[in-house]
């Protein structure tokens, strides 16, 4: 699923999955990735992990840290290397072997994530060693950026344009593309989907497992199904949380995540109008203008932050976006938007654009991703969850339409996405232009991730993801064919594991111990998080 792009880092819980990227440049992948039998790889699945206390002042004593190398391009795997981040809780017991996580985005840490909110995955230490790792492109694993050109994405894509200048607007595209290549290094043309799925391979051979045992969120969904596809006979027990699409083009999923986005804001002001100290007041309707309002005025007029910045409408959008993938942050959002409305106070409503992390701009593009090393964590840029997030999202995606189709067709999804919400509409639309200028991606996941020979594996999709939209579970569920098992979590919310007791209970009994519940079975709502019936 797909995210605006923002300047501001954050690490987020199950991150929604994101909107740009740089195209594969190596087309010609193989439509299998072959395993430590080729000659040419054999290095990289004969290394063992070495754990090592984190360096991080941040991490939990009871983490461990690690890398393995990988290819930086796996069709010549002797044209370079690269260092991926590993993050590891020891199991309690014996161990089983691990379970690998990737909590979303593209473009989020998974370091960082199993650091800030591990708790949630301790039950599965009773097991497995529980192990996270930064994709190629993200956090210390050779991260991209795009320096300036971040902010000239943004600029150029605000919608502040007229249809007459939609040229300017390509122009500017390409001229900032420029500039993710020159921050980047070596890895961008080699980001995305497809060679991250190789390296998950080479990780489980490092860490000693036969087989691949996975929880994915959001984006992490799509990271494994795209296993599956390639390595059918190394899965092993496997939850997908928080559906992705396999097949939409990123225009159409802009627009889902709009809608999506508009219900669940919706959802959020019908509660917040029922308690007196809503900002907006108690009349649903009436408080849905208002925030309109405040969105518009604050894009007309942005006020000043205790750094300097300025705080755009725009700003504010990202903010409740944010918010609104748990309802359990329900409460904080309608403190913050108080704060702002009442104080003009907008430090609150920042802590949920930034997630409280802020990485220092790397101010010089240089090579990364030959094989020097983890990149220090003072040293990932500001805008590596941004840039990751377009490189990966657009290595995937096929379709690069030209300036000409891009001029007829603008207006006409402008309005289509104003339709589907006027709060969220133009924040979203930002998706249709973010892969101009780029390399094609690769078709391997429209065209190859189907129909997967392998063991059963668990989907779970949420009733009420603002991002995720339940039919997604539905329809990959189809296209993985026999394998796919279906959990309904008639809840609130992106994901399921985090917010519903019930679906954490049935994801834990799958992955400990192989009890599958009944294919279309459900979980109660989010208000009781414990109910489940089988249909």
């Amino acid at each position: 699923m797909l995210a605006k792009l923002s300047t501001r880092s954050s690490v987020r819980r199950c991150a929604v999955t994101g909107a740009l990227g740089l195209a594969l440049l190596g087309a010609g992948l193989p439509a299998v990735a072959r395993d430590g039998t080729d000659p040419g790889l054999a290095r990289f699945y004969a290394q063992k992990v070495r754990w090592t206390a984190c360096e991080s002042a941040d991490a939990p004593k009871d983490l461990q840290c690690g890398k393995v190398t990988v290819p930086l391009d796996y069709t010549r795997p002797e044209a370079g290397t690269l260092d991926l981040a590993l993050a590891r809780y020891r199991a309690t017991g014996e161990s089983e072997g691990s379970v690998l996580l990737n909590f979303g985005g593209p473009g989020g840490s998974g370091v960082s994530e199993l650091a800030a909110g591990g708790k949630d995955f301790l039950h599965l230490t009773n097991g497995y060693d529980v192990v996270t790792f930064d994709p190629r492109g993200v956090g210390r694993s050779s991260p991209v950026s795009c320096g300036e050109g971040s902010v000239e994405i943004l600029e150029a894509t605000d919608g502040d344009e007229e249809d007459g200048d939609t040229q300017e607007v390509l122009r500017r595209l390409r001229n900032a593309v420029a500039k993710c290549v020159r921050h980047s290094g070596p890895v961008l043309p080699h980001i995305g989907t497809v060679n991250a799925s190789r390296d998950m391979d080479v990780i489980r051979q490092a860490l000693g497992d036969d087989r691949l045992n996975y929880l994915g969120f959001s984006y992490g969904t799509r990271l494994g199904a795209v296993y599956a596809a390639q390595f059918p006979g190394k899965v092993g027990r496997m939850v997908l949380d928080g559906v992705d699409t396999l097949t939409e083009p990123l225009p159409q999923q802009g627009l889902v995540g709009a809608k999506g986005q508009q219900t669940a804001l919706e959802n959020f002001i019908d509660w917040c109008t029922n308690d007196i100290a809503c900002p907006f007041g108690q009349d649903p309707r009436d408080a849905r203008e208002q925030v309109v309002h405040l969105v518009d005025s604050l894009d007309d007029d942005p006020v000043p932050t205790a750094f300097g910045d300025r705080f755009t409408g725009q700003d504010l959008v990202g903010a409740i976006g944010q918010a609104l993938y748990s309802r359990e942050m329900w409460p904080l959002l309608q403190r913050a938007l108080a704060q702002l409305v009442e104080d003009g106070d907008t430090s609150a409503l920042e802590g949920f654009i930034s997630g409280g992390v802020a990485f220092p701009v790397r101010q010089e593009g240089r090579a990364r991703g030959t094989g020097d090393g983890l990149v220090d964590e003072e040293d990932v840029p500001l805008d590596n969850l941004p840039a990751a997030l377009m490189a990966i999202n657009c290595a995937d995606d096929p379709d690069r339409p030209t300036a000409a189709q891009v001029t007829r067709s603008l207006g006409r999804l402008r309005a289509a996405y104003e339709k589907a919400s006027p709060i969220f509409g133009q924040y979203r639309l930002t998706q249709v232009l973010m892969c101009y200028g780029r390399p094609k991606g690769t078709d391997f996941i429209r065209e190859k991730v189907k129909d997967v020979d392998t063991p059963k594996m668990l989907l779970v999709g949420t009733r009420g993801d603002p991002a995720t939209p339940y039919r997604w579970t539905e329809e990959t569920a189809e296209r993985l064919g026999d394998a796919a098992v279906v959990l309904d979590n008639r809840g609130e919310g992106h994901t399921g594991y985090a917010s519903s007791k019930c679906v954490h209970r049935k994801v834990d009994a799958f992955l400990l111990f192989g009890t599958l519940p009944p294919s279309g079975s459900s979980c109660g709502s989010a208000d009781d998080g414990v109910a489940d019936t089988d249909e």
